[in-house]
């Protein structure tokens, strides 16, 4: 798979933008704060319909604009696609190959995008929500269903706890209601479990050797952490149910769910310590670039695809040796998108044999040219 083609209008600091993409090596160039990491945002958008960086679609709208649109073609082993994302104040459209899709898990399968920027230390360093939105994006582009199930999910929820704050009030609840309510809620948390701990499985298939051959460590890991007890010989559903009973009082006190998916986290563990609490800021950024390289396995291995790698600034951060050693896990079957504000961070070769694009204020102002 590889983003052939994209054009932006009106997208951060771009006002109109085409890049043709080569399928392996494209290095983006200049100085900061010239459009490097916009571009590839742009690319994410294409791919998930929103940004990695920002939550608020508007702030990707360029400054006293009122819309925003992007247009990509994406080559698959078994097709080519258009994909077009339009952003407005009050709404947003998908479309592929000119047709308007209006289910967000029908469009964001179409190109798969495996990102690495220098804030992805916060998956290790920051708070659990950061980790489960990690899982939850990327169970989404594996399996279209995932999206379908957790949005359910979260309908549940809400209702839930709409249900728990009318007892805290002590306003009438339907019993019977609630009752169902809780086995639907049940059966969403089952399945999103089990989604996830086949992903964490399959990416630990992988991420001990490449965190290795990066790093030169052994025993790296994801663990999954869920607050419902496995290791009873009783099914998830069956253990849900009795912690929802044992916090039944505790819920209607505070108004609020305790208990399923949306309160369980991963651990990075290395040597048996928990990266986050005992890792260094390298180990911390080798152990990311690890699980991103884990990915691109994965969604092979799965999807008999290659997704596309973005690498946002990451040689900036890393030796001579490290780079070296991540740049041979990159091969010309992965399309790579690299920004760089000095080439000279990179290898001579990878170079010679990359598409070059040097961006300067939003605009390009050379290809292939050094």
């Amino acid at each position: 798979m590889f983003l052939k083609k994209i054009y932006l209008d009106q997208f951060r600091n771009y006002e109109h933008l085409e890049v043709t993409f080569q399928p392996s090596i494209n290095i983006i160039y200049g100085d900061n704060a010239q459009g490097k990491t916009n571009l590839l945002e742009a690319i994410y958008v294409l791919s998930m319909t929103k940004s990695h960086r920002s939550s608020i679609d508007n702030a990707l709208i360029k400054n006293g604009e009122t819309t925003s649109y992007m247009k990509g073609t994406v080559v698959t082993s078994q097709s080519s696609k258009t994909l077009e994302v339009g952003l407005s104040k009050t709404k947003k459209l998908l479309k592929i190959n000119q047709g308007e899709v209006k289910k967000v898990s029908n469009y964001i399968s179409n190109m798969n995008i495996v990102i690495f920027y220098p804030e992805d230390l916060d998956l290790i360093k920051g708070g659990p929500g950061l980790r489960r939105r990690f899982m939850n994006l990327e169970l989404s582009q594996l399996y279209p269903s995932y999206l379908d199930i957790l949005n359910d999910y979260n309908k549940l929820l809400k209702m839930r706890n709409d249900c728990l704050k009318q007892y805290l009030k002590g306003e009438f609840v339907d019993e019977s209601y609630f009752q169902i309510l809780n086995q639907y809620f049940v059966d969403k948390a089952s399945l999103i479990y089990q989604m996830r701990k086949k992903f964490v499985e399959k990416l630990n298939h992988y991420l001990p050797k490449i965190f290795e051959d990066i790093s030169g460590r052994k025993n790296f890991s994801l663990i999954y952490r869920t607050n419902i007890d496995m290791d009873s010989s009783e099914s998830y559903q069956e253990q849900m149910k009795k912690k929802l009973m044992k916090h039944s009082e505790a819920e209607k006190r505070i108004g609020s769910t305790l208990v399923g998916p949306h309160k369980d986290d991963l651990e990075f563990i290395l040597d048996e310590r928990n990266l986050k609490l005992y890792g260094s800021q390298g180990q911390q950024r080798m152990a990311i670039l690890s699980l991103k390289l884990s990915e691109i396995d994965l969604f092979r291995d799965y999807k008999k695809e290659t997704p596309i790698l973005l690498l946002d600034d990451v040689f900036s951060e890393l030796d001579y040796k490290k780079r070296s050693n991540l740049m041979k896990h990159i091969d010309n079957n992965t399309q790579t998108i690299i920004t760089t504000t000095e080439l000279g961070l990179l290898d001579q070769t990878l170079i010679q044999n990359a598409n070059l694009i040097h961006i300067q204020d939003g605009s390009i102002i050379s290809e292939n040219e050094v």
